[in-house]
């Protein structure tokens, strides 16, 4: 272990996947603008060649307001030149061998020079297709591992997992490895390579019968979430990213492994920046709804706590675990980055907090007059959501299909366009379920000790690495950062 992390990262190479997604340029950020001695980022995307590569770089990474303050402290040429001594964004895919990197030479330069290993890749659709969710969550990882054993002096893999990997449990949630092979009912053994061929075989059914790319893909989505709850997993994501954690735990060698397990990550709390953010997540779809005034009712447990926590400081844990665990040959730590069990809050506080806000700030219809909010109506169980929904809008929509039959030349899409709204409303609603109902609370002991080793290690440079989520007034950060941020955000677009 090194005196501090900027010492760490100073003359290190590093490589990260899953640029150019959210975390995974906050990350990058905070160690150019804090670390200037960095020896190379490598920054693997999604791009046909180099160029598109640099391209993509640029557009999705560089030009975004998060890099302002860098931007500002170096003057446009500056940056320039310091990101082309620095950076070399890498056209590559985790789900295929030596991440698609391609050329020999590159590839062995790549093997000679990195020190640290970050997999930020993931695809976080709920319901993702089962052949895309195996390819990048389970089978990815596993990849990036075969690739970091080949780093000759590879000191740590640090994979970006998800605290929801637990599914649906209650209590205090442990920050435990999972076993090659367990499930979360333990009703069968799970065989990954089985459900690899389960997913092959279907997959060749598919297109033997001539299925449209649109059937296909809605097959596969359904394929994930049927074996995904057969396991006791809540969706194919969390289900995809746990089989990932349980290959990396089973092929690690003497490889140091650090899993970060995040809860819902949120806006930037004060680096660079208070308040940055890109992308809604889980609970962010709710509060612009709710600021439009498209929420009449919704679905949660008013009690239940939503684990929130800002996106610098996941980096901040993230930067701090490899200066603490690097060159500590066959250690595997997960660490749970959240809130939850340290500073708690409610769905309803959070609704609260957002009527609040709008009542004092409302957003403008297009009419050009505020948007009025109402509390609406929180339903606690799906049956009272059910019964809200048939009262609401069900038995009005059967009248209108009654109509529809009686008189056929009258237009019916008007009843065709709110069944298949209805119909999504619920799809969506199955998908947040376990989200919003959620009863655990997620143990962050691993944490707790890295805060204190923070403590120790950085000493004068201390509030550079914050990730104490008791350092949060959630009153002050969502109504003066959060929600603000998320607007500013929402009005862009």
């Amino acid at each position: 272990m090194e005196s501090n992390c900027i010492q760490f990262l100073q003359n290190k190479t590093i490589l990260v996947t899953g640029v150019p997604g959210f975390l995974a340029k906050v990350f990058v950020e905070k160690i150019l603008r804090i670390q200037p001695k960095v020896k190379k980022l490598f920054l693997l995307l999604r791009a046909a060649d180099n160029e598109s590569a640099m391209q993509r770089f640029h557009s999705e990474v560089l030009e975004k307001d998060l890099f302002r303050v860098l931007k500002n402290a170096l003057g446009d040429e500056n940056l320039k030149a310091f990101v082309t001594e620095k950076v070399v964004p890498i056209p590559g895919d985790i789900s295929v061998d030596n991440l698609g990197v391609k050329g020999s030479d590159l590839l062995q330069h790549m093997w000679n020079e990195i020190d640290i290993i970050v997999n930020v890749a993931a695809t976080t659709n709920f319901d993702e297709r089962y052949d895309v969710g195996l390819s990048v969550n389970t089978f990815g990882p596993l990849n990036v591992l075969n690739f970091a054993k080949k780093c000759v002096k590879g000191l740590l893999l640090l994979h970006v997992s998800t605290a929801y990997v637990c599914g649906e449990k209650s209590g205090l949630l442990q920050e435990k490895t999972f076993h090659m092979g367990e499930t979360l009912n333990g009703h069968r053994k799970l065989v990954i390579e089985t459900e690899m061929e389960l997913m092959k075989q279907k997959l060749r059914e598919l297109q033997k019968q001539n299925c449209s790319e649109e059937e296909i893909s809605q097959s596969m989505k359904d394929l994930g979430m049927s074996r995904a709850k057969l396991h006791g997993w809540p969706n194919t994501y969390v289900f995809t990213k746990s089989m990932g954690e349980m290959l990396l735990g089973n092929y690690r060698e003497n490889l140091p492994i650090v899993i970060i397990r995040p809860t819902m990550i949120t806006s930037t709390f004060s680096e660079p920046f208070p308040g940055w953010i890109e992308g809604l997540r889980t609970i962010d779809s709710v509060i612009v709804a709710y600021g439009k005034g498209r929420l009449k009712c919704f679905l949660a447990d008013p009690n239940s706590v939503l684990d929130l926590i800002p996106v610098d400081m996941v980096a901040n844990a993230m930067v701090t675990a490899a200066a603490i665990h690097a060159g500590k040959l066959g250690s595997q730590t997960v660490y749970h980055v959240g809130s939850s069990c340290k500073n708690p809050i409610t769905f309803e506080q959070i609704h609260d907090l957002a009527a609040r806000y709008f009542t004092k700030n409302p957003l403008v219809g297009r009419d050009g007059s505020p948007i009025l909010v109402s509390k609406g109506t929180i339903l606690s169980t799906m049956a009272q959501f059910s019964f809200y929904m048939t009262i609401r809008y069900k038995l009005p929509l059967q009248m209108l299909r009654l109509i529809y039959v009686i008189y056929p030349w009258w237009n019916g899409n008007k009843y065709k366009d709110i069944d298949r709204k209805i119909k999504l409303a619920m799809r969506l609603v199955d998908l947040y379920r376990p989200y919003v109902l959620f009863k655990g609370i997620f143990d962050d002991t691993n944490t707790g000790k890295l805060r204190l080793k923070r403590k120790e290690i950085n000493k004068e440079m201390y509030g550079l690495f914050e990730f104490d989520p008791k350092s949060i007034d959630w009153e002050d950060y969502m109504t003066t950062i959060h929600i603000p941020g998320l607007i500013t955000y929402v009005l862009k677009k």
